[in-house]
């Protein structure tokens, strides 16, 4: 049932695609068989399959919104989040599907916390093994992280809005961790679900050089936009390292340089951006990246909501 506290709260289920139109049939279904009864909107980025073709055919009471060129995976979600109608915004990939008819009315009822920004819902990357990921430890409690993965998350519409959403000019990949260290810094929290799981089916058109070099990328820009400066050196040094390593093991390692020198690069370009949270909140990210802590006890370090 959905909490007392939030009666007749709307949802919107956001789902960005691009030429993955058999993958994104069940994706859609799930969402219309939902009992929350949401708004499911489409963002079509720029398609050539006929994605948009298939959506009004058998999906005619989608909401669907096609871009004619395509403008990448975070400006469209920005887009979704303007067009949503409803308080909740849910988002999973096109490649991604509810495990179960009641996962959204089991975690609007997570939101019943004014300090819950979004709830990093459980999820299963079916194709790799079978642990769910984002699960609150225990059936008591209201549990935070530091952040939660794209295809598995729901977050209040107002407060992304206010916040103005993803970066743009992230492009791609760690888009989420920069949102939540800013909704960290305006008092709210990555609460951990205990929803039914979101099966998660990793796409094969997939392309792991974008999603490195993206990654790469954007761990530079993260420090940049949001560490304090006492703390970017060392922030950096690990981002490279970390980087290193991670190409070295998946035989990416041009990939990763290329991602790294463009976020160096990229300092200069995007310069004026930097607006750094103070190092509290800097500190107590780090504290709940990968963790699970009480609501309870992490409180009184957050600033007022605002």
């Amino acid at each position: 049932m959905l909490s007392p506290e939030m009666p007749n709260i709307t949802a919107t289920v956001v789902i960005t695609t691009k030429n993955r139109k058999d993958e994104l049939r069940p994706a859609i279904q799930s969402a219309l068989d939902q009992t929350a009864k949401p708004q499911v909107l489409v963002i079509d980025d720029g398609s050539t399959d006929g994605t948009s073709e298939m959506v009004r055919a058998e999906f005619p009471t989608v909401t669907l919104h096609r871009s004619g060129a395509s403008l990448g995976l975070i400006v469209q979600r920005n887009r979704g989040a303007e067009l949503a109608s409803g308080e909740i915004i849910f988002s999973i990939d096109d490649d991604a599907v509810f495990s179960s008819p009641r996962v959204l009315e089991q975690t609007l009822a997570e939101f019943s916390h004014p300090r819950i920004g979004a709830v990093a819902i459980p999820f299963i990357n079916v194709k790799k093994d079978d642990i769910v990921r984002q699960r609150a430890p225990g059936e008591i409690g209201t549990f935070v992280t530091g952040a939660y993965i794209g295809t598995a998350h729901a977050l209040r519409r107002d407060v992304f809005l206010r916040l103005s959403g993803y970066r743009p000019h992230l492009i791609h990949q760690g888009e989420e961790g920069d949102l939540c260290i800013r909704l960290l810094s305006a008092g709210y929290v990555v609460g951990l679900g205990r929803a039914d799981p979101i099966h998660h089916f990793e796409s094969p058109k997939r392309s792991s050089r974008r999603m490195t070099l993206f990654g790469r990328r954007n761990d530079i820009l993260f420090g940049w936009h949001n560490v304090p400066l006492i703390d970017l050196p060392a922030r950096w040094i690990r981002a490279t390292a970390g980087g290193i390593r991670h190409g070295v093991r998946r035989h990416q390692v041009w990939w990763t340089i290329e991602g790294l020198a463009c976020g160096y690069g990229g300092v200069l370009k995007f310069a004026t951006k930097r607006a750094p949270v103070s190092r509290s909140i800097y500190c107590l990210y780090r504290r709940l990246s990968g963790a699970s802590l009480p609501l309870v006890d992490i409180e009184p370090q957050l600033p007022p909501l605002h």
